[in-house]
């Protein structure tokens, strides 16, 4: 049975990893025969990039002695501290633009 499941696993992963590379790369091949829709995702990630510069520089670095046995140290917690308030801040924005798109219909 354990080598069923290991077996499940290693297909399972490789499966995550083929549809993982296929999401990128088929938007990229087809992309290319509307440049337009390429320079607006360039935009999306360059602004995402730009949140998460904004929310790693305001996480906070202090590791507690627990972390410090596993090997994290501060620049490990500083960047997963910015990458959960990247997080944070995207759900945030993603609720406020439902938000904003309901009320937007309902007034239409």
């Amino acid at each position: 049975m354990e080598t069923f499941v290991d077996i499940a696993l290693w297909v399972a992963m490789a499966m995550v990893a083929i549809a993982g590379i296929a999401a990128i790369v088929l938007p990229l091949i087809n992309s290319f025969s509307n440049p337009k829709s390429l320079l607006k995702s360039a935009i999306g990630v360059v602004g995402i990039a730009v949140l998460f510069l904004i929310t790693w520089s305001v996480a906070g670095s202090e590791v507690t002695n627990r972390y410090i046995e596993f090997g994290v140290n501060e620049s490990i917690s500083k960047l997963v501290g910015g990458v959960l308030l990247l997080m944070y801040a995207l759900f945030g924005i993603a609720c406020v633009g439902i938000v904003v798109t309901e009320i937007n219909k309902a007034l239409k």
